[in-house]
């Protein structure tokens, strides 16, 4: 039997105090069935009152509850983990889980074999939901954890038909908004450096910009494109500098992320191009890169904090109530004017 620290409210001090049995405390703690609303509503006040702590081993071996969820990155390169966009998400939902009994487990999940690994993982009731990251377009895990009743939440989403609970940023708002104001400043022959073809956030990214020329009447150049870059710093590199080959004229770059955006400043850097007075250059998410930038990236913000919040909040709903309908949320996104563009 568990023992209590002294001075700390017992389950007996939470039922006395809600007029209720032992029992029912376990039950409304435990989320099971049976207990009235009006029962429930004054066993929860009672615990909030007492400031009860259940003791979460006993639920854990009782097979209710393992008080933990997978943060799962679905990328195959493990490098990536080092990235700022990962690092910070992964601050952000454990911030989000400060104040709650819940443990954030990390892995990555790469092949099919492992995919299956994980959901039977899941399924045996170590975690009680998942949040899903870096999803491609085909992959079929947030489908697989679905079909298995697992409560799960996407940061992103594979298509804009996407059926799967998810939080996202406005991709293609964000992007429409930066190149806007590069052709706002006079800007004219504009390059863009796109992510990975099969990552829906990617594709967003990218339409941002063709449809920010499209309304200021301006052609959308195919060469001024660079895509199936992987969201690093040596992909931007590479984007800028082939578009550097391309377009000698080159006056502004938009890339589909902060580590491109600073691997593009250090092709321009090593071909003289001055930023911005030559070339302005627009990020996107606002995650510091390795190295700080010179010139400081003008860049579209996440709302990173926001993200993280909404992720816990809607997975720990899923996995108190069980919705029968997804949800879809997306999240505003902000141009960040500094030195660069």
């Amino acid at each position: 039997m568990s023992r209590q620290r002294p001075g700390t409210p017992t389950l007996e001090e939470v039922a006395a105090r809600a007029g209720v049995g032992r029992g029912t405390v376990s039950r409304v703690i435990n989320n099971a069935d049976g207990v009235r609303d009006s029962t429930r509503r004054a066993v929860r006040q009672a615990i909030a009152e007492l400031g009860y702590v259940p003791n979460l081993a006993a639920r854990s071996l009782a097979g209710h509850r393992a008080d933990a969820i997978a943060l799962v990155m679905t990328e195959p390169d493990w490098r990536l983990f080092g990235e700022p966009f990962f690092t910070e998400i992964v601050h952000a939902v454990g911030d989000a889980l400060t104040d709650t009994p819940v443990q954030l487990l990390l892995t990555l999940v790469r092949t099919d074999a492992e995919r299956q690994r994980f959901v039977e993982y899941a399924r045996g009731g170590r975690v009680d939901g998942v949040l899903l990251m870096s999803v491609h377009a085909e992959d079929p895990l947030p489908d697989m954890l679905a079909k298995a009743g697992l409560p799960t939440v996407m940061l992103g989403r594979r298509s804009g038909d996407e059926s799967v609970t998810y939080v996202d940023a406005d991709n293609a708002g964000g992007a429409r908004g930066a190149v806007t104001h590069l052709l706002n400043g006079g800007r004219t022959t504009i390059g863009a450096i796109g992510g990975p073809p099969d990552m829906y956030v990617a594709q967003c990214r990218l339409r941002g910009y063709r449809e920010a020329l499209e309304l200021a009447g301006v052609e959308v150049r195919p060469s001024l494109v660079v895509e199936g870059g992987d969201f690093t710093e040596d992909s931007g590199h590479r984007a800028a500098t082939d578009l550097l080959a391309r377009h000698p004229e080159l006056d502004a770059v938009f890339a589909a992320s902060d580590t491109m955006a600073a691997g593009a400043l250090r092709a321009l850097r090593a071909a003289g191009r001055r930023v911005p007075q030559d070339v302005a250059v627009i990020g996107f998410d606002d995650f510091q890169p390795a190295h700080p930038t010179d010139p400081p990236l003008t860049t579209v913000r996440q709302p990173l904090e926001e993200i993280g919040r909404t992720l816990v909040r809607l997975l720990l709903e899923e996995m108190e109530d069980s919705p029968v309908a997804w949800r879809h949320v997306i999240l505003r996104t902000e141009l960040v004017l500094r030195d660069s563009g």
